[in-house]
């Protein structure tokens, strides 16, 4: 008997799929067209799981890295770090780009300083020279939401009944922060020097939101905090684009070869030419204002605040506004812009003669976007979790009354307890250790701000030590796997050191991936 093929008339479905013979020329045209578009988009699908195949026989053998973190944590220099280390032609090609970046952290710095000093009349409060950092101290002018400047001192961390190594929490005693060494002889001098430093300094503050615009592509989201704006992986080459007036939509290929093609030698940006000129008009006013007594005092008496990448810009104004500046790699470091969604960056990475291609996905670490993490956690290798052990005495962006060591402990809590990522190879960063020391060194007290710390040494090894063993804690309360947590002190600024440490990194995790893969 003899077996019906799909080209024989007995086959059923060739007799259902078999054209009416009533069909016109026009139809039996409009159908084999079709049919033509079918073949093409399925033989296109056909493609793409080819290639997917082969993507994945290829990167079988790649390491899929987390840097994990709250935002301002120190994730993005870290990324930075890693592109030094293993791209550092890159750095150069993009250079010219993070030049709008840093005329942005000085600019809305400056703002920030103008804004603050306008909240208390331009005057320090000389009645009480010696004014306890612990307590809230409202300005003239209150904050929309009613919240203090400085919310009161986390109780614990994380809640917990005793701090590590059985010592009692103890309440937060009142004390000094020191008396302010610079006065104001008269108050009047001193808020007619800062109206007349804020009118000559009004244009270029005025720039602020333009120099947003230019890295966010107009993209804005709320709750941006003192970063005061957010962008998206391939914000140079956007910055660029949108200053030639060229945003249109691009391919993967026509994006890539946009992001190549930076360099020193891209068109001049006029916003950023112009930034730049009123810089360096508004050199020795920007010094003046850095310098004065009111701001000193203000900063000195906790009613100021400012970051750590705000102060080293202003602390380097006079290169900073330089006509023929370029961005050093530290400038690029210390440079701050917040990171909105996953940013993928790829590295080839040589491993005792073999090169292994990483995959480090660098995360936006505000609370309304982590739930974007979780979609990265199915196949990751590793994880790099970030954690400034200098913000004790900070508090949430989006939440003014978590601190901060408070809320990178119930993060860090979160992924060491999530099941998908129980056999991640978990590396820990305990950040800002050179910021750390200089507010221990100027006697800002931990117990202040974290009273669970009690009567302990204020001293940096017992206060970083402290933090450590509340981190260590989180992890062997959830650690049912038995894994090894390495923990790492870093400042990420620091090039030679934080490279050092990445060699070690790179060396753990490549053996622990030896070790999942069964081949040790």
């Amino acid at each position: 008997m003899r077996t019906p093929s799909i080209y024989s008339q007995d086959d059923p479905i060739s007799a259902a799929l078999k054209p009416p013979s009533s069909e016109t020329e026009a139809e039996r045209d409009a159908r084999l067209l079709s049919e033509a578009e079918a073949r093409r988009v399925s033989e296109l699908i056909d493609e793409d799981l080819r290639l997917e195949r082969e993507r994945m026989k290829r990167n079988r053998g790649d390491v899929k890295l987390l840097l994990l973190g709250q935002a301002e944590s120190g994730k993005s220099t870290l990324q930075k770090q890693f592109q030094l280390m293993y791209r550092p032609n890159s750095i150069d090609q993009e250079r010219i780009s993070w030049k709008t970046v840093i005329y942005f952290n000085v600019v809305h710095s400056l703002k920030h300083i103008l804004t603050t000093l306008e909240a208390w009349d331009d005057i320090l409060d000389d009645e009480s020279d010696n004014i306890d950092d612990s307590v809230s101290i409202s300005p003239n002018k209150h904050r929309p939401n009613g919240i203090s400047e400085q919310p009161s001192p986390s109780t614990s961390l994380m809640n917990s009944a005793s701090p590590p190594n059985g010592t009692p929490a103890s309440p937060a005693r009142p004390g000094s922060s020191g008396s302010i060494s610079q006065h104001i002889t008269s108050k009047e001098p001193s808020s007619i020097q800062i109206g007349n430093l804020r009118r000559r300094l009004s244009p270029l503050v005025s720039a602020d939101a333009q120099l947003a615009d230019r890295l966010s592509g107009g993209i804005t989201v709320s709750g941006s905090g003192k970063g005061g704006v957010y962008v998206r992986s391939g914000w140079q080459a956007r910055t660029i684009e949108n200053a030639l007036g060229r945003i249109r939509q691009k391919n993967d290929s026509e994006a890539k070869k946009a992001r190549e093609s930076i360099s020193q030698d891209a068109p001049p940006d006029i916003l950023v030419q112009d930034v730049g000129r009123m810089l360096s008009v508004s050199k020795d006013d920007i010094k003046e204002l850095w310098a004065h007594p009111t701001v000193k005092g203000l900063i000195a008496r906790r009613k100021l605040k400012l970051d750590e990448w705000s102060e080293f810009f202003l602390r380097h104004i006079s290169r900073v506004a330089a006509p023929d500046y370029i961005p050093t790699t530290d400038d690029i470091l210390h440079a701050r812009i917040q990171t909105m969604g996953v940013a993928e960056h790829i590295f080839d990475v040589n491993i005792h003669g073999k090169a292994v291609s990483w995959h480090l996905f660098d995360v936006g670490g505000a609370r309304g976007q982590r739930h974007s993490w979780v979609p990265y956690f199915d196949d990751a290798n590793a994880i790099i979790f970030v954690a400034p052990v200098s913000a004790f005495d900070q508090y949430l962006e989006e939440d003014p009354r978590t601190n901060r060591i408070d809320d990178s402990l119930q993060l860090f809590t979160q992924i060491c307890s999530n099941a998908l990522l129980k056999n991640v190879h978990l590396v820990l960063f305990l950040n800002k250790t050179d910021l750390l020391r200089t507010k221990l060194d100027t006697g800002l007290k931990v117990r202040k701000y974290i009273t669970s710390f009690g009567e302990r040494s204020n001293d940096y090894e017992t206060v970083v030590q402290y933090f450590r063993a509340h981190f260590l804690q989180v992890h062997r309360r959830n650690n049912e796997n038995r894994r090894v947590l390495y923990t790492h002190f870093t400042s990420v600024v620091d090039t030679k050191a934080t490279q050092r440490i990445i060699g070690n990194v790179r060396d753990s995790i490549f053996r622990g991936y030896l070790q999942s893969a069964a081949l040790v």
